[in-house]
C-alpha cells in the first residue's frame, strides 16, 4: 500500500494535513529527521503512517504514561497490534511484553526513556526487527528547555544496538537553540529540520489585567457559547472556579491528577461529548485529548513558561474555526510568579535532605530498590516529614532532572493475573484447597490465556459469581501469590515513584552547582519572557510568541489585544512603521515637545504623526515629562 493508501485505511483521512507526507518520505528514506509541529498539527501520524509502510516495529519513547496509554488504545481500536511498558508492571509482565514484539506481530512499542537503559530491554532490542525509533516531546533532551529530563540524553546510546534505523524526532515546542541540541544529542547524521508554522490565524490571542479574574471569566465564557477550557495552577483553584461558575449556571467540572481514575474519565467523557460545557483544569488535562472545536482558552494565572503556554493555548480551535486564548492577570500575580520562580530552585542541601527523608519514608537500605516503584502520595509523606510543600515538590522535580528519581502520574493500573505453575500442579493445589480451587475454576472459566500471558481481571465480578465478598476474592489472590502459584498485581490508582539506581547514600548524591546554576539560568530566562509577553503592550502577541520559537518572518495578526488597538488609529502596518521608523530614533536621541517632533518629522503626515504618538502614549511607549515627550526605553 502507499502511505495514502495507509492513511485512508487505518485513520479515515483522505489527505495529509501540511508537511506530514513530507517528514513521512524523509522517514521512509532512512533519514534522520526532527518535526516541529504545534499542538494538534497530527505528530503521531509522522511515525504511525511510515512504520505501517515498512516492516518491523517501532520504538516510540515518551515520558507521558497516560499519552502511551491513549495510543495504544486508539491503534488497537484501527486493528494495528501496539503495546506498552510503563512504570509499575510487573517484571513478568514487561518479559512478556518484550517478548510478544520480538516474536509476536506487534508494530508499535512504547516505552519510557528511563525503560531504554535496563539491561532487559537492550537484550531483547537487539532481536527486535526495528524499523524506526520515534522520540516524543523530543524538547526534552535539551538542557535549554523548558522540560528537560536526563533520561532522554542516554537515548542516543541505543543507537548503536540499532545502526541502521533512523530516527524522527517530535515536538511541539523548540526554541532554536532547542533544535539545534536535539539533532546533536541524538547523533543526528546531518541537520534536517521540517518546521510547520506556529502561527494560527485562526486564534486570537488575548492578555487582560483585571481586579476581579472571576467575573471577567464568566463574561468570557458567557460571550463564547462553545466548548471551553480553563487552566490554573492549582488543583484548590479548580473546584473553586468551577463551583463559581456552577453557581452561575455554567455547566462545568474540575479535573486535576489527584482524582480517581474513575472520576477523571467521567469527567473528560463528558466534556468531549458536549455533556459541560467547560472544563476547569490544572495542567493535568489536555495531553492527548483530541477536541477540535473548543472555541474559548482561558489562563487564571500567569504560566511559568511560553512553551507551556502556547501548547496549552493551542488547544483552542484546532477546527481552523475562530477560536479565543485569554490570558487574564492581577499586579499580584506577577508578585506570585517572581516568588514561585525562586521558590523553583530550592538550596542544594535541602533537595538532597528531600532525597534522604525519601529513602527513609520507603525504608531503603542504601544500594536497594533499584528499578523498583513505590506508591508515593506526595501530601502523606510532606505531612510525616512537616516539609515545606512547594520546596519539596520542587526538590522532587529537581532529582529526577538530575537522574536520581522518576514520579510518574496517578495512572489507572486494573488488576491483573497469570498463573505461574503448570496444570498438574495448579491441579495438586486446587484439590488440597478446595475453596481456592473454586476461585481458581471460576477466574479460568472467565478469563483466557492465563498460563502464557497476564490478564485484565475484575475482582468484584468474580466476587458475584462465587456470591462472596471482592476482599475475600482479594485476599485469596494474595495467598495464592504468596504461595507461587500465581503472580497477582492489585489494581492501583497512586502515583509510582521510581529510585533508577536504586537508594544511594548521601555523598553519592551529587548536585553540581554548574548544572544547578545553568538550569536557573535558563529557567530565568523563560520567567523574563513570559513576564514580556503578560506586559507588554506594544507589539502583537502572535508575532511575541512566533519570534520567541524562532519564526522571524511575521506579520502582525490583527486580532490580537494589542493590535485591535492599534487598529483604532486606522493605520496599516506598513504606515504606522513608516511614522515609527521616524520618531523613534528622533526621541532615543533628545526629548521633545510635541510641536518640536511634528518639525522634526516634517516629511509625515501631521494626524498619521499625531495618532500614532496618542498609541504610543497609550501603551506606555511614549511618556511625558513636563512639555516634553521621552522615548521609554
Amino acid at each position: 500500500m502507499t502511505i495514502l493508501q495507509i492513511l485512508i485505511k487505518y485513520w479515515g483521512y483522505s489527505s495529509f494535513r501540511p508537511l506530514q507526507e513530507d517528514i513521512i518520505k524523509s522517514v521512509l528514506d532512512k533519514k534522520d529527521t526532527l518535526a516541529l509541529m504545534p499542538t494538534g498539527g497530527g505528530k503521531s501520524i509522522c511515525f504511525q503512517v511510515p512504520t505501517m509502510a515498512m516492516e518491523g516495529i517501532c520504538i516510540v519513547v515518551t515520558p507521558l504514561i497516560a499519552l502511551m496509554k491513549d495510543q495504544v488504545q486508539q491503534l488497537e481500536k484501527r486493528g494495528i497490534k501496539a503495546a506498552a511498558i510503563y512504570s509499575g508492571m510487573h517484571p513478568r509482565e514487561i518479559d512478556i511484553m518484550l517478548d510478544n514484539c520480538v516474536y509476536g506481530d506487534k508494530k508499535f512499542l512504547y516505552v519510557s526513556p528511563e525503560r531504554l537503559e535496563t539491561e532487559l530491554f537492550q537484550e531483547r532490542l537487539k532481536k527486535m526487527n526495528v524499523s524506526l525509533l520515534a522520540i516524543d516531546e523530543a524538547h526534552c533532551i535539551s538542557q535549554w528547555g523548558y522540560d528537560f529530563r536526563p533520561s532522554y540524553l542516554r537515548i542516543a546510546d541505543i543507537r548503536e544496538l540499532i545502526p541502521e534505523v533512523p530516527v524522527l524526532a517530535v515536538t511541539a515546542t523548540a526554541t532554536p537553540d532547542v533544535v539545534d541540541d536535539i539533532q546533536e544529542k541524538l547523533l543526528f547524521e546531518e541537520k534536517n529540520v521540517f518546521r510547520m508554522s506556529f502561527e494560527r490565524s485562526n486564534l486570537s490571542y488575548h492578555v487582560e489585567m483585571h481586579e476581579d479574574k472571576n467575573k471577567r471569566l464568566l463574561q468570557l465564557i458567557n460571550k463564547n457559547k462553545g466548548t471551553s477550557v480553563v487552566y490554573v495552577r492549582n488543583r484548590r483553584k479548580t473546584k473553586e472556579i468551577a463551583q463559581f461558575l456552577i453557581e452561575n449556571g455554567v455547566s462545568c467540572h474540575f479535573y486535576h491528577a489527584g482524582l480517581t481514575t474513575d472520576d477523571r474519565d467521567r469527567k473528560q467523557k463528558d466534556w468531549v461529548s458536549n455533556r459541560v460545557q467547560v472544563m476547569v483544569s490544572t495542567n493535568a488535562f489536555g495531553m492527548g485529548i483530541d477536541k477540535a472545536d473548543v472555541r474559548l482558552v482561558v489562563h487564571m494565572d500567569v504560566p511559568d513558561s511560553l512553551e507551556a503556554y502556547f501548547q496549552e493555548a493551542g488547544r483552542a480551535g484546532r477546527d481552523g474555526k475562530e477560536a479565543l486564548s485569554v490570558l487574564l492577570y492581577h499586579k499580584s500575580d506577577l508578585i506570585d510568579l517572581k516568588r514561585n520562580f525562586e521558590l523553583k530552585f530550592p538550596d542544594i542541601p535541602y533537595i538532597k535532605n528531600i532525597y534522604e527523608a525519601l529513602g527513609n519514608y520507603f525504608q531503603l537500605a542504601v544500594g536497594s530498590g533499584k528499578n523498583e516503584n513505590y506508591e508515593f502520595i506526595l501530601s502523606e509523606f510532606i505531612s510525616m516529614y512537616n516539609l515545606n510543600p512547594i520546596l519539596t515538590y520542587n526538590s522532587i522535580k529537581f532529582l529526577e532532572k538530575e537522574g536520581y528519581l522518576y514520579l510518574t502520574d496517578a495512572i489507572n493500573r486494573p488488576s491483573k493475573m497469570m498463573i505461574i505453575v503448570d496444570r498438574e500442579t495448579l491441579y495438586r493445589h486446587q484439590v488440597r484447597n478446595p475453596k481456592l480451587g473454586d476461585i481458581i475454576d471460576v477466574i479460568i472459566r472467565s478469563y483466557g490465556g492465563m498460563f502464557n500471558d497476564f490478564a485484565i481481571i475484575d475482582e468484584f465480578e468474580i466476587s458475584k459469581r462465587l456470591n462472596t465478598s471482592a476482599l475475600l476474592i482479594e485476599n485469596a489472590l494474595k495467598l495464592l501469590h504468596k504461595n507461587n502459584i500465581i503472580t497477582y498485581i492489585p489494581q492501583t490508582t497512586k502515583p509510582q515513584l521510581l529510585f533508577v539506581d536504586g537508594r544511594l547514600s548521601s555523598r553519592d548524591v551529587i548536585i553540581h552547582k554548574e548544572n544547578y546554576d545553568f538550569l536557573k539560568q535558563m529557567a530565568k530566562k523563560r520567567f523574563d519572557a513570559v513576564l514580556k509577553y503578560v506586559t507588554i503592550t506594544t507589539k502583537c502577541r502572535s508575532e511575541i510568541l512566533l519570534h520567541y520559537f524562532g519564526q522571524k518572518e511575521t506579520n502582525r495578526c490583527g486580532q490580537c489585544d494589542v493590535c485591535l488597538e492599534r487598529n483604532k488609529i486606522a493605520l496599516s502596518q506598513h504606515e504606522f512603521d513608516l511614522v515609527l521608523e521616524v520618531i523613534k530614533p528622533i526621541l532615543m536621541q533628545q526629548n521633545m515637545s510635541l510641536q518640536e517632533l511634528i518639525f522634526s518629522a516634517s516629511e509625515i503626515d501631521e494626524n498619521r504623526l499625531l495618532n500614532v504618538i496618542r498609541w504610543l502614549k497609550d501603551s506606555g511607549k511614549i511618556a511625558e515629562f513636563g512639555d516634553k515627550l521621552i522615548w521609554v526605553k
